[in-house]
C-alpha cells in the first residue's frame, strides 16, 4: 500500500452546504495508455489509471469523488465511463445511482464524453450550473483547489453567458501541458480575478515554454464551469454536427430506449478532442480564473506520477520498474 500524503484532508472533512442547482461531472472514460506501464506494476493489470490506487489504497477515481463532494453533492454527480473499464469501475460505484453514471459503448474522445453528460444533466436540471473534472489530477490540498471552483461558480452566477476554466499558475516551463494566455481582466471581488482567454498554447517547445512561464499564462488544469446551457450553446457552436447528433438521442435520454441508441451512435462516431475543437475554436466565450498556492499535476506520464510520490517521500524502487524510475 502507498501511503497517502493527504490523508489529514479526510480526518477533518469540511461538512458542506451545497447548492443544489450546482452539478459535477468526473470524467472517468479515458484508456490511459500513457501510464499503463506503471498502473500495471500496481495492479498486474491493464486498468486505466483512474481506478488505479496510485496514492494509498484509494483509486484516484475516487479520490476526485472526495474532492468534487466539498463542493458539488454527490447527488448531483456524474461519472462518465466506458463500458469496457466495467470490471474495473463496477466495485468503485456499488452504491451510485444508475441516473449518476454515463456510460459510454466506447471510448471517443472528451467532446463527445463531456456533451453526452450535459444533455443527460440539462434533462433532468435545465437551469443547472456544471463543474467538469478530469479524475487523473493531483491535487496537494482539496479544499484551496475547491476554494476556486466555489468562486468559478459565483462567477458564472454574476455572468452567465461565460465558461470559466480554472489555469494553474505554472511551477516550471512545462512542454507536454496545455497552457492558456490570459486577456484583459473581467471582473473580480476588489481585484481582477477572472480574465478573458487570449488564446491556447498545446504542447509548446521549449523555448516558447520558457516564454509563456516569463509572460504570466496559466497551465489548462481542464476543470472548468459553466451553465449547462451555455456549455451545449459552445459545443453546438464549435461542432454542429457532433451536437446535432446527440440531440437526436434527447427523446429516450433516462429512459429504458437510451442504452440501445447510444449503442447505434457511438457505432459511427469519429473521436474529438475538446480542448482543440471546442475550446480553442471559441476563446471569445471564456474566460480564467488563475489558481496559485496549489501543486497541480496531470498524472497523465510516469514521470509526473514518480515527482508526486517522491515529493512525498514514497520509494519509487518498491512500485516502479527502474526504466520508469528515469522516465
Amino acid at each position: 500500500m502507498i501511503p497517502d500524503p493527504d490523508k489529514r484532508q479526510r480526518s477533518s472533512p469540511r461538512v458542506p452546504s451545497y447548492d443544489m442547482s450546482q452539478w459535477g461531472v468526473i470524467l472517468a472514460g479515458g484508456d490511459g495508455t500513457r501510464l499503463r506501464s506503471l498502473t500495471r506494476r500496481i495492479t498486474g493489470d491493464d486498468r486505466p489509471k483512474q481506478f488505479c490506487p496510485i496514492l494509498d489504497n484509494e483509486s484516484l477515481l475516487n479520490r476526485t469523488r472526495r474532492r468534487v463532494a466539498r463542493t458539488v453533492a454527490p447527488e448531483r454527480t456524474v461519472a462518465v465511463l466506458t463500458k469496457a473499464h466495467e470490471r474495473f469501475y463496477a466495485p468503485l460505484i456499488l452504491q451510485v445511482p444508475s441516473r449518476l453514471l454515463v456510460v459510454q459503448p466506447e471510448n471517443r474522445g472528451t467532446s463527445p464524453a463531456i456533451l453526452y453528460s450535459l444533455l443527460r444533466i440539462a434533462k433532468m436540471a435545465p437551469t443547472a450550473s456544471v463543474a467538469l473534472f478530469p479524475s487523473d489530477h493531483y491535487v496537494s490540498d482539496d479544499e484551496a483547489f475547491m476554494a476556486h471552483v466555489r468562486v468559478a461558480f459565483d462567477g458564472v452566477l454574476r455572468r452567465p453567458e461565460l465558461v470559466i476554466l480554472l489555469g494553474i499558475s505554472p511551477a516550471y516551463s512545462e512542454t507536454a501541458y496545455g497552457w492558456i494566455e490570459p486577456d484583459r481582466p473581467i471582473f473580480g471581488n476588489g481585484r481582477p480575478a477572472f480574465f478573458r482567454v487570449r488564446r491556447f498554447w498545446e504542447k509548446p517547445k521549449p523555448v516558447l515554454a520558457r516564454t509563456l512561464l516569463a509572460e504570466g499564462c496559466l497551465w489548462n488544469s481542464f476543470v472548468m464551469v459553466g451553465r449547462v446551457t451555455t456549455l451545449l450553446a459552445l459545443i453546438e457552436s464549435a461542432t454542429p454536427d457532433l451536437y446535432h447528433t446527440f440531440l437526436d438521442l434527447w427523446p429516450v435520454l433516462n429512459t429504458h430506449e437510451e442504452e440501445a441508441a447510444i449503442e447505434t451512435l457511438y457505432a459511427g462516431l469519429p473521436s474529438t478532442n475538446f480542448s482543440e475543437q471546442v475550446l480553442a475554436s471559441h476563446p471569445e466565450d471564456l474566460a480564467v480564473l488563475p489558481v496559485g498556492g496549489v501543486q497541480w499535476s496531470d498524472l497523465g506520464e510516469p514521470g509526473r506520477v514518480l515527482s508526486v510520490l517522491a515529493h512525498h517521500g514514497v520509494r519509487m524502487d518498491r512500485i516502479a520498474a527502474p526504466t520508469l524510475i528515469s522516465a
